[in-house]
């Protein structure tokens, strides 16, 4: 799950793809980052297949390779491209095949694709140098898809966050204000970014925005599980952590130990146009 500010940055701010110890800090627990982290709509994953002209996939960011995996079950042979060597551990140890390096930095070796994707990954890349990256690896007509879980926690649960997470590390670079009604509309920054990166590369198609909504049920316990996975959280020292999860824990017991969350999947996509 994307941990950004709700707000664009102020100019004093660095971009999420400047936070580099931050973009390269999940795998201090890959076991738990695979256990925990939703996976993404099958139906997200067959469309993103069926709009590229083959089945060549490079995953940027791949983590531990849950994308990875759901691409290679829809028939694609996926590359994964992750700066962060203990995630490429893991991932390799499920068969994946992952090459260690940030995507900007990434040296293709001539090698070309039919689809660049990146789950709950893209705001770690520069959005106009990622943009190009892809052209110069993807073939006429390849596919860009770049996309997020967008999730509405219920109020007590965010509220309880933010409050506990200002109190404890009051000098995060992660802003947490209070969660709009809609959360879609907090997330849109992060699309716009996207897709602006997308048209200054130049030669693709204008992006759309794909949406698959789908909701998932938590204990209080597989929250908890997932909450450490968050950007926001796996540089903390373990005290402050365990009063984070302390506190949110308490939010979830008093509603009764659980919550029913609605997800929206949202991928910016766009194809390599043909040159002329």
């Amino acid at each position: 799950m994307p941990t950004l500010p709700q707000e664009p940055p102020r100019p004093s701010e660095r971009e999420p793809h400047q936070l580099r110890r931050t973009a390269e800090s999940f795998g201090v627990d890959a076991e738990r980052y695979d256990r925990a982290r939703p996976r993404y709509p099958d139906a997200m994953v067959e469309r993103i297949v069926a709009a590229s002209p083959g089945s060549d996939v490079v995953d940027v960011g791949c983590g531990t390779g849950i994308a990875t995996r759901q691409f290679q079950a829809a028939g694609c042979t996926v590359l994964g491209v992750e700066p962060d060597a203990r995630m490429a551990d893991f991932a390799r140890r499920g068969g994946i095949e992952v090459e260690v390096s940030t995507f900007e930095a990434w040296d293709p070796a001539d090698r070309t694709f039919d689809t660049v994707v990146a789950g709950q990954a893209w705001h770690w890349v520069d959005p106009v140098a990622g943009a190009t990256k892809a052209l110069q690896v993807l073939r006429p007509g390849g596919r860009l898809a770049v996309f997020w879980h967008v999730f509405q926690l219920p109020p007590e649960v965010a509220d309880a966050f933010a409050a506990v997470y200002q109190r404890v590390v009051p000098d995060s670079p992660f802003a947490f204000q209070a969660m709009p009604k809609q959360a879609l509309d907090g997330y849109q920054v992060l699309f716009t970014k996207a897709a602006d990166g997308i048209r200054a590369a130049g030669e693709f198609s204008d992006p759309e925005q794909w949406r698959f909504d789908w909701e998932q049920s938590h204990t209080r316990e597989t929250w908890l599980d997932q909450l450490p996975t968050s950007g926001a959280l796996t540089q903390l020292p373990p005290d402050k952590l365990a009063t984070v999860l302390e506190e949110v824990g308490a939010a979830i017991d008093a509603m009764g130990g659980g919550f029913t969350m609605p997800y929206s999947t949202v991928a910016v996509t766009a194809a390599r146009t043909r040159a002329a």
